[in-house]
């Protein structure tokens, strides 16, 4: 049965899609059978993966209106072991679309509660707010990672998105837990990644993961090549970092 992970921060620009791309890329390289849901009206995990919008027929938003079944959004075998369920601009529309309907906070948790079986993780790519799309997410996520930016105001913001799991929790989700925060753009030429690093691990009574993403520029070029880094560039210290964080994911589903 699959682990559900949502991958959140309502910041933007923090590295969120490139670790949901990444993560996921690394998990189905040594043999995990993963689903990417990108649950971004952005759809920059659907485009980041080399899906182009006009060869898209369905959507998760279309899967989420009941315009089509799960079946007919998911997209197979983007690469070997890594499904994905594509977004596009509509999924804007869900929080007006959604509004009347029982348990809207729920939808997305019954589609993957159908096909967790088959998976062994399923990654949500969540947008950069807090709105009912993250609250579905959240909903249907087993845990969640934080993934936050190695830069001054990286304290901001975490708080609310620690409150909303915690409140996700308490009114919708019993079972729901932190994964871990995971630092982005690292910059090892700067004493202000160290500094910020220190400052949460002191602040912060939550788990941290061991491994931090680096600033690298091969990471950066990947998602316009249409590729994760493992496949653009195998060798970089980016692919190299992902495949770490998805070797520690691993082994911290073991201990939950």
């Amino acid at each position: 049965m699959a682990r559900i992970i949502a991958i959140t921060n309502q910041k933007g620009g923090v590295g969120k899609t490139t670790t949901a791309i990444n993560l996921s890329a690394c998990l189905a390289e040594v043999g995990q059978h993963v689903l990417l849901v990108d649950f971004d009206p952005q759809g920059n995990a659907t485009s980041g993966l080399g899906l182009e919008r006009e060869d898209i027929e369905n959507t998760v938003y279309d899967m989420l209106t009941e315009e089509c079944t799960f079946d007919q959004c998911c997209v197979y075998e983007i690469q070997k072991n890594l499904d994905v369920l594509p977004s596009d601009m509509n999924l804007a529309g869900a929080e007006i679309e959604f509004q009347e309907v029982d348990d809207k906070e729920k939808l997305l948790r019954g589609y993957l509660d159908e096909v967790r079986d088959d998976y062994d993780f399923i990654i949500i790519d969540c947008p950069p707010s807090l709105n009912i799309l993250t609250i579905n997410a959240l909903t249907a996520a087993d845990t969640v990672i934080v993934p936050i930016q190695c830069e001054y105001y990286a304290l901001e913001g975490l708080g609310q998105v620690l409150r909303t799991v915690d409140l996700v929790k308490k009114k919708l989700n019993p079972s729901l837990e932190l994964e871990g925060v995971v630092f982005t753009m690292y910059d090892a030429r700067t004493n202000l990644s160290l500094e910020v690093v220190e400052n949460v691990k002191s602040n912060l009574n939550r788990t941290i993961y061991k491994t931090i993403i680096p600033r690298n520029v091969r990471l950066a070029e990947a998602p316009s090549h249409g590729m994760s880094i493992n496949q653009y560039d195998s060798r970089s210290t980016g692919a190299e970092s992902y495949r770490m964080l998805a070797a520690e994911v691993m082994s911290r589903g073991e201990d939950l």
